[in-house]
């Protein structure tokens, strides 16, 4: 028997977590606590009175909970029409930069053709230009082609850049892909476009959740182009630009500011907590070597 118990195998007591890992926690926690609190500082002003934003100071609290600055910012300001504004300006953004932004680095991943270095060297060189140089033949251009004042103007100005980052994030994933996936295709009598519609473009999900991700938080943020495209049509604002309501030539409304600010960050979050993992996905996918 004695011998038989020796051949039992004997169980390990539990490992505590090190020391270090606790530090490690910890540090993250607090890191994690300051990046959060702005976000969260700018939630509790939406909430307070006027003279409590600045009273209060760093307390997150408020001592009476103002709900009708949240309507004061929805109707009186018109943000109503603002937030379907800025979703119909960002969403078409999205939509014909992802399918640009996919075409260039499909024929960049996948063509050989004269002149190629030079251009995406140019492509590159393109992320150095202030968009401040830009801005006057794109309103320029517009005006000739009657798009100024409109959505449809937007639209094409705020996707009508270079969008280097996308165009490189797909030409790395592109180029990861086995070519006898498309050699089968092109086997089958798929064309060009069908190549990439059927085949390339589906596989490229975590690249085009990547890019969408960033495309709609550049275009739902902007500002200078929003603001060129309707001074004469203030009803066309996106949220960005009609955020100035709330700011008078005397005082400011700074709780109705917060509740403003709050709206139009509410979509950014909701969208990225949705996408958080395809677009991780994308990035690791586009770089890895």
């Amino acid at each position: 028997m004695s011998a038989l118990a020796n051949l039992r195998p004997r169980r390990r007591p539990g490992r505590r977590p090190r020391l270090g890992v606790w530090v490690q926690v910890a540090v993250l926690a607090g890191i994690c606590a300051l990046w959060v609190y702005p976000f969260l500082w700018l939630v509790s002003a939406s909430l307070k009175g006027q003279l409590e934003v600045f009273t209060a100071g760093l307390d997150l609290v408020p001592e009476a909970w103002r709900w009708d600055n949240y309507g004061r910012a929805w109707d009186d300001a018109g943000f109503d029409g603002y937030l379907i504004n800025s979703l119909i300006v960002t969403l078409g953004t999205v939509a014909i930069v992802v399918v640009r932004c996919a075409l260039a680095g499909y024929v960049i991943a996948r063509y050989r053709f004269v002149g190629k270095r030079p251009v995406v060297a140019i492509l590159v060189a393109t992320l150095f230009v202030p968009v401040g140089y830009t801005i006057i033949p794109v309103v320029e251009l517009s005006d000739q082609l009657g798009l100024l004042n409109s959505r449809l103007g937007m639209i094409l100005a705020l996707s009508g850049g270079g969008q280097v980052a996308a165009v490189l994030l797909y030409a790395g994933y592109f180029s990861r892909i086995p070519r006898d996936l498309e050699d089968a295709a092109v086997m089958d009598g798929a064309g060009f476009l069908q190549v990439f519609r059927g085949v390339m473009l589906p596989l490229a999900g975590p690249v085009t959740a990547t890019v969408s991700v960033l495309t709609f938080l550049a275009a739902w943020n902007n500002f200078f182009v929003p603001l060129v495209f309707t001074f004469s049509r203030p009803e066309l604002r996106t949220l960005s630009v009609g955020m100035l309501a709330f700011r008078g030539e005397q005082s400011t409304d700074w709780s109705g500011l917060a509740a403003a600010a709050t709206i139009s960050l509410l979509p950014v979050v909701l969208l990225f907590a949705f996408l958080q993992r395809y677009f991780i996905e994308g990035v690791a996918g586009a770089v890895k070597s």
